[in-house]
């Protein structure tokens, strides 16, 4: 059994990673687990006492220290390397924030360990004011890149993976299922993509100041938030269509986006006082305060248009909007204790594909409460399980196909590693656990692994692009990034598929 130490034990990765880890050792793949997390952080931590958490979670605490740092301060680096020889550690799953991720990273691999990295792979301060920290981004990909492959030179079945679970999500699979076979059928790759993405989380002029889990103070926010998931599976989608020989080599990026200071001329301070009784009494600062405070902070919201292109002619157009203010079940003044998750948060999540003439694929996940334990339908439209995915194909063209089809949740709903994998994200975030854990035993084999670093890199230019023409706008340049695409979308591999809903 594999030792694993958790980097960051905050609400994160006690919602996501710690249930997954202790499930692990029920199964007999996980031996110990411990945890480390900043001075002062743990203390404010609740005990983690969910029936499904780790057995024994002893944290230890680490002194805090710049996200600017490029490696870790020499006092961090002893405790960590204490800790990897003291409890036997194997692997490390980092779950801090962003901005951390990287430092971390390479830590692990000049030791040989094996990763699970939380998204995004990593994140600079400022990125969205400053073209140098957007860029740094991906020259950071690479740099961490570089360093894996160097460490599985000296241990070949050393891992690191990205924990972007809709990679492993049923209704995923199957949009790429049937991506794959018009394209083969017809050689006619993914001409559109429109993703969106709302999750609703509200936060008033003053918590966007004084709360800093998940805020806007680091110069980034919504896209490097939750957004990497976009940036990595419109690329993962695309590659489905590669049986057309048709793969794009670059791609361009111009990103609009809204700020902290923009949501005051939406809803101002004025507003808030009107809107909820007691914000008068608790807000301790005017509105141009805000303003001053609030200046250079992150996206709130962001609508990116995308442009994939081989030869300079454009393959696929896309639209990626990805908004935290959206609609939202908060209804009260003080905020709840978990602010990121909670705190009436619900997504709102479509994706709608165009193949040509020959094929278009919608997913709609639409919620009315993050977490519905009413009774009803969960289910239909508004319940926290609500997933279907609607299939147009183009009968006229070959009478073989069906024009349309409707799959739902249970529809959607399969076996994987004889575990059922329901269409919902906490059960592929487990997914995407399981399967690190199976490599790291010995039981599942690097070409059947899903989200591989080396398939990353595309999603981070992405990233690296949306940040770029925040910062230039910011700079006053002009709005938009071409970035090339060296590792080409083909080299995201497609391993065996999951039970297949067959659509003719």
């Amino acid at each position: 059994m594999k030792n694993v130490l958790v980097i960051g034990v905050g609400p994160h990765a006690r919602r996501s990673h710690l249930p997954a880890l202790a499930a692990g050792q029920r199964e007999g793949l996980v031996g110990t687990i411990c945890g480390v997390d900043v001075l002062g952080a743990t203390s404010v931590l609740t005990v983690f006492d969910s029936d499904d958490g780790p057995r024994d979670l002893p944290v230890t605490p680490i002194v805090p220290f710049s996200a600017e740092e490029q490696t870790l301060p020499e006092a961090v680096r002893q405790t960590l390397d204490g800790l990897v020889v003291r409890r036997g550690i194997d692997a490390v799953v980092i779950a801090t924030e962003p901005a951390f991720h990287m430092v971390y990273a390479r830590w692990a691999l000049e030791r040989d360990l094996s990763v699970l990295l939380d998204k995004p792979l990593g994140i600079r301060d400022h990125a969205s004011t400053d073209p140098a920290q957007a860029a740094a981004i991906l020259t950071d990909v690479d740099d961490l890149l570089a360093r894996y492959q160097l460490a599985r030179r000296r241990r070949p079945d050393l891992l690191v993976s990205v924990q972007s679970q809709r990679r492993y999500h049923p209704a995923f699979w199957q949009l790429r299922d049937l991506i794959a076979e018009v394209a083969e059928a017809t050689g006619c790759p993914v001409t559109s993509v429109q993703s969106f993405h709302s999750d609703g989380q509200w936060r008033l002029p003053d918590e966007l100041l004084d709360l800093d889990y998940h805020g806007y103070d680091r110069g980034y926010g919504k896209c490097a938030h939750s957004g990497y998931h976009f940036f990595d599976i419109i690329p993962w989608l695309l590659a489905a269509g590669d049986a057309s020989g048709k793969i794009p080599d670059a791609v361009r990026v111009h990103a609009e986006v809204t700020r902290p200071v923009d949501l005051l001329a939406q809803l101002g301070v004025a507003d808030y006082e009107r809107l909820f009784d007691g914000f008068a009494a608790r807000n301790r600062y005017t509105e141009a305060e805000l303003r001053t405070g609030l200046h250079g902070f992150g996206e709130v919201d962001a609508s990116i248009s995308l442009a994939f292109t081989s030869a300079g002619k454009t393959l696929t157009l896309g639209t990626l909007n990805l908004f935290h203010n959206g609609f939202s079940q908060r209804g009260n003044l003080a905020p709840a204790a978990a602010l990121y998750k909670g705190n009436g948060r619900v997504r709102q999540e479509t994706h709608i594909i165009q193949q040509g003439p020959f094929q278009a694929l919608h997913l709609h996940s639409l919620q009315t409460l993050e977490d519905d334990s009413s009774t009803g339908d969960r289910n239909a439209i508004g319940g926290d399980r609500h997933i279907e995915v609607h299939v147009f194909r183009n009968d006229r063209f070959r009478p073989g196909w069906k024009p349309y089809t409707r799959l739902g949740h249970d529809a959607l709903t399969t076996t994987v590693d004889d575990r059922i994998a329901a269409p919902t994200q906490q059960s592929s975030r487990q997914g995407s656990v399981n399967e690190f854990l199976l490599h790291l035993n010995g039981r599942r084999s690097r070409h059947q692994l899903r989200s591989d670093l080396t398939t990353h890199r595309t999603a981070a230019a992405l990233m690296a692009g949306t940040y770029l023409s925040m910062a230039h706008r910011w700079t006053g340049a002009l709005p938009e990034a071409t970035l090339g695409l060296a590792s080409p979308l083909a080299a995201i591999p497609a391993p065996a598929r999951c039970r297949e809903v067959v659509v003719r």
